[in-house]
């Protein structure tokens, strides 16, 4: 079953352009971007939700992250 956003393509694109952008101006490589990526996600996990939901969250996250990996 696909998954329904409610954020539009054309604005995650963006987002998501913007981001890619900020780390080929940097010439960071695939490791130290994953750190930042992952760094990120912990920020934002860390201090925008309640620490009831924290590992809930980041558990769906890295769910989420496994299941969109091309394995071929």
């Amino acid at each position: 079953m696909p998954v329904t956003s409610k954020y539009q393509d054309k604005n995650v694109e963006q987002i998501l352009s913007d981001v890619v952008n900020v780390l080929e101006k940097h010439k960071a490589s695939t490791d130290l971007s994953l750190m930042v990526v992952g760094n990120i996600a912990t920020n934002l996990i860390n201090n925008n939700l309640p620490a009831a939901q924290r590992k809930i969250i980041a558990e769906k996250f890295a769910q989420a992250l496994v299941s969109s990996i091309d394995t071929e």
